[in-house]
C-alpha cells in the first residue's frame, strides 16, 4: 500500500483485520489507543522512518520502557498491515528483573483487605469477582465464561487468543457463587453482569475496586484486576514449583511471560539469600 497520512479509514481497516484474526477485545482497544496516540503525533504528515524514530525516542522519556515497547508493538502491527514495513523499528532490549517493587505487588493481607472492604460496602458482586480472578487467574476479560452452569459443573471453558483452556472453581468459591446467583435470581448464563444483563467490563470493575483502597489502606498502585491475576500466580507457583503447569493455566503461549508473573519482591530476594548462609 503507497504510503499516505493516516486516514481513519486504514485505522478502520485495521481494526477489521484484528476483529477477523480473533484478537481479543482488549488488545483491539489498546492497538487503536497506541494508533491514534501515533497518528496524533504525526499530525496529518505522512510517516517517514525518521518521524517513528523521533516517535520511538519521544516515548522512551515519557514512559516506562516496558509500555514504551507495548506502543511499538501495535504500531509495528499497523505498519506491517498497512504494507509500511520500512517504517518498523526495534523495540528496547529489556533485562529480566530478578525481583518487582514491593510498591507495585498486592500481598496477600492487602487481597483478604480488598474483599473485606467490599463486603463491608455491601457490595457482594465485586467481593466476589475480586476472589473469582485471584481463586482462578483468569483474565478479567475472562469473566464472561464464568456462567451459572460453569459454576455448577465447578469448572469453565475459557477461549482466548485462539485457544481454549478449562478453569477449575474451587468449592469454597463455588459455593459463594451458586449462593449469589440463587440471590440474584440468575439461573443461567452470565454471573456478573450490570442491572441492564450486560457483563461487567474491565473499566467498571477498574474504578470499583479503586473505590475500596481507602478503605482497605491499600495503595491505589497495587489495585488493579490484573494483580489478582499475579497474585494467584505467584501463590501456585510457590506451591507446586511448575511454571510449565501454571503457563497452562494462565493461558500464556511462552513461558518467559510467565516468569514475570512470578518474580517476588527485592525484600523477598533478600530473604532467601540470607538463607544460603555462605558467608563463612
Amino acid at each position: 500500500m503507497k504510503k499516505t497520512i493516516i486516514t481513519l479509514k486504514i485505522i478502520n481497516d485495521f481494526k477489521k483485520y484484528l476483529t477477523e484474526n480473533e484478537k481479543t477485545e482488549a488488545t483491539i482497544q489498546k492497538y487503536m489507543r497506541d494508533i491514534h496516540f501515533f497518528a496524533d503525533y504525526a499530525d496529518g504528515n505522512i510517516p517517514n522512518k525518521a518521524m517513528v524514530l523521533e516517535y520511538k525516542g519521544a516515548l522512551a522519556e515519557k514512559y516506562a520502557i516496558r509500555s514504551t515497547n507495548s506502543m511499538l508493538a501495535a504500531l509495528n502491527a499497523f505498519f506491517r498491515f498497512a504494507g509500511w514495513n520500512d517504517l518498523c523499528v526495534k523495540q528496547f532490549k529489556l533485562q529480566n528483573e530478578a525481583y518487582c517493587s514491593e510498591e507495585k505487588e498486592l500481598t496477600r493481607a492487602e487481597y483478604t483487605a480488598l474483599v473485606r472492604a467490599a463486603e463491608q460496602k455491601k457490595n457482594e458482586r465485586l467481593s466476589l469477582v475480586v476472589q473469582t480472578i485471584c481463586g482462578t487467574g483468569i483474565r478479567v476479560s475472562e469473566l464472561q465464561y464464568i456462567t451459572v452452569e460453569a459454576v455448577r459443573r465447578g469448572e469453565a471453558e475459557v477461549s482466548c487468543k485462539g485457544k481454549t483452556r478449562k478453569i477449575f472453581i474451587v468449592k469454597a468459591l463455588k459455593k459463594k457463587l451458586l449462593r449469589y446467583a440463587a440471590e440474584q435470581g440468575i439461573t443461567t448464563g452470565i454471573l456478573f453482569v450490570t442491572k441492564n444483563g450486560k457483563p461487567l467490563d474491565r473499566s467498571n470493575i477498574w474504578r470499583q475496586m479503586k473505590e475500596l483502597c481507602e478503605e482497605a489502606g491499600v495503595s491505589p498502585q497495587k489495585v488493579f484486576p490484573h494483580n489478582l491475576r499475579h497474585l494467584f500466580a505467584r501463590t501456585f507457583y510457590g506451591i507446586e514449583k511448575d511454571i510449565a503447569k501454571l503457563a497452562d493455566i494462565l493461558g500464556h503461549s511462552n513461558i518467559n511471560t510467565t516468569r514475570i508473573y512470578i518474580i517476588t519482591t527485592g525484600a523477598e530476594h533478600q530473604r532467601r539469600m540470607e538463607n544460603m548462609r555462605l558467608i563463612i
